[in-house]
Order: C-alpha cells, then structure tokens, then sequence
C-alpha cells in the first residue's frame, strides 16, 4: 500500500481570455499601489496602460536563469519607488525574477504568462551566480495571482511554444516518478502530458488556433502544479546545470535533454512511462517525445545549442557532484552517454526491461 503526503500550494488563478483586463482590480486585491511592472515593453505595453496610476515603475531587461546581479539592479529600483506590488508579465525570465524580488521583500505578485513554462505556479527558484545555478524552495516566491490571458499566448511564436510546451511536459513527466508521487499529482500529471500533447500539434499547424492555446496553457498550469508539489529529478537537474554553467537556453535545453532523461529512467520507472505512452498515444514513451519534438521542428541536439563537445564531461561532473532523487541509481558512465547522445541528437534508445536492483524499481 502506498503512503503519501500531498501539500496544495495556495494561489488565486484566472484563466480565459481577455483576463488581462482584470489586472487592475488583482492588484488592488493584494493591497497594491505602487507597482513595479516587470516585462519587456512588447509583453508589458497593455497591462501598463491599464494600470494606470497604480504604475510606479518599469522593469524592461528580464534576463534568463536570474543572474542575481540583475535581481539587485531591480531590487534597488524597488527600494527607490517604494514598490508595494510585483506584477509580471512574459515568460520564465520575468516571472523568476519577480519571485527573486519577493523572497528578498515579501511583496505580493501577479504574474500573466506569455508561456507554457508553468513556473507561475511553483514555489521553486532558480537563480544563477558566477557561473552556477541553485535551486531554493520557499513560500515567498509563490505568486499569490496567476492571471492565464490565452490571447497573450497568442503572439508567442510556433517555435518557441513547442519548446515551451515541451518544457512543461518535463514537468509532468518527472512529477510521475517523484519521490513525493501522489494520486492527485498522478491524475494531473496525465492530464497535463495529454493536453500538451494533442495542442502542440495544432498550434504548429495554426498558431491563431484559440482553442489549442488554451489547451496548451491548461496543460501548462497543471504541469507547473505538479513540479509545485513534487521534487525534481535527473532531467530538471540536468537542465539546471546546463543552463547555469554553459548559458544555454532553457526551454530548449528542456526540450533536448527530456526524451535522454526519459531513457536514462525508463528501466527504473515502467509504470510512469506507461502512462507518459498512454497519454502521448504511443508505445514507448522517451522515443514517442524524441519523435513529437521531431515533428514538430523542435530542436534536438546540445550542439545545436552551443554546447561544445569538449563541455561535456565538466557537465557530467556537475550533474553527478551532488546526490538527489532519481528513479534508477546515477553514474558517471551513465549520464556521460546520455549526453553523448543529446549532444549528438541521437534518438533514444528504446526502453529496457524494468530495473529490478534495489532502489531502481520506483515509478
């Protein structure tokens, strides 16, 4: 029999279309009046008109990863302005840097994705500094409204949504074989793979397709609800460490590495890949990912993203220098070809018979 512990992160969601108009009275909710916006003036030109005189300052320069340099230049802008609210709006950039403001002051955020990354609803943040990323857990960096306006999704290009989209089925797809697995993480972990499964598609062939992006960024919040309530294994790891030591983008790194990581677990973890297979509608869940991102025109290869060959065996040690949780038991040998392979934009390998030594066997 299983046992489980299961903790439900608070946040205030509204989701369809033309929500954005309800900004305002979000912010007076939170007892805002003195706003920092953060977003690229592309992303942030109508939430800043309709803020109105609840804009005190701007924040245009969001940076990936969340070098911590670029939190204090926005910190001290808080300071100056005396910034009582965060709202953000854009894609994990935007969003990870109002969460690194409000772990340094406890000020409330609403935040809008223009993505899939589902970082929105975590209480997760990754920060980078002097070449390395870490990761910290806290209830400060929940954004207490989630604000889901599928027509801001809109603008995002067919490109970048399929490696967005993919990035939140990562989340998904590690939550099944958590530490911390649970019968509602389950259920919304399936949900999640199977809406971001069937939308991709039709958001390549139609970018303008509303009901497909609204079926994207459903999969999205579920999938960043599940990573909010479970622990992160080898893929995110992996993506974590890449992305902080060699700059490499991050939904495109997610988007190379998922279907190795999921290759790598597979023996360790059948039944979450069972289910990954049922809800993606193939037999075998890493290489029916691999054949997804193919078809959709996503990219496949490290090396087509900058990393030198010559990088990876520092990325090996950086993966392999500190424990976590992980399905199937970690080696050096072990993850030094799976990012031969991901470097090289080999398809995975086709899953194995279940790992049965002990502590393989999760799922």
């Amino acid at each position: 029999m299983a046992t489980f512990e299961y903790t439900a992160n608070p946040a205030r969601i509204l989701f369809g279309p033309g929500t954005l108009d309800r900004l305002p009275e979000e912010v007076r909710a939170l007892g805002g009046t003195r706003v920092l916006l953060i977003g690229s003036p592309r992303s942030a030109g109508r939430a800043a008109g309709l803020l109105g005189p609840l804009l005190t300052a701007r924040f245009e320069r969001p940076v990936p990863h969340t070098p911590v340099g670029v939190t204090g230049t926005a910190l001290a802008l808080v300071r100056e302005h005396g910034v009582d609210c965060l709202v953000a709006i854009g894609g994990g950039s935007a969003i990870g840097l109002a969460k690194a403001l409000a772990l340094r002051t406890g000020l409330p955020q609403v935040v809008l994705p223009t993505t899939y990354a589902g970082s929105e609803v975590t209480a997760v943040l990754g920060q980078t500094d002097h070449g390395g990323k870490t990761t910290l857990t806290s209830p400060e960096v929940l954004p207490e409204t989630v604000i889901y306006d599928v027509e801001l999704t809109l603008a995002l290009p067919a490109g970048r949504s399929v490696t967005s989209g993919v990035n939140a089925l990562a989340h998904a797809v590690e939550a099944l074989y958590a530490p911390q697995t649970n019968p509602v993480t389950d259920q919304l972990a399936v949900q999640a793979i199977t809406r971001l499964g069937r939308a991709l598609p039709r958001i390549v062939a139609d970018p303008a397709d509303l009901a497909a992006r609204a079926d994207a960024l459903q999969g999205a919040w579920l999938a960043g609800t599940c990573l909010g309530s479970v622990g992160m294994g080898l893929h995110h790891k992996l993506c974590h460490t890449l992305g902080g030591a060699f700059d490499l983008p991050h939904a495109e790194t997610h988007t190379v590495l998922l279907p190795h990581a999921m290759a790598y677990n597979a023996p360790a973890a059948p039944a979450a890949m069972s289910q990954v297979a049922e809800a993606l509608g193939v037999t075998d869940a890493p290489r029916g990912v691999h054949e997804l991102v193919v078809r959709l025109g996503g990219p496949t290869s490290l090396r087509e993203l900058g990393l030198a060959e010559s990088d990876l065996p520092r990325a090996v040690e950086l993966a392999t220098a500190t424990p976590y949780p992980n399905p199937r038991p970690l080696t050096a040998e072990g993850i030094a070809a799976l990012l031969e392979d991901a470097w090289h934009g080999r398809a995975p390998a086709a899953a194995g018979p279940p790992d049965l030594r002990p502590g393989g066997g999760a799922a």
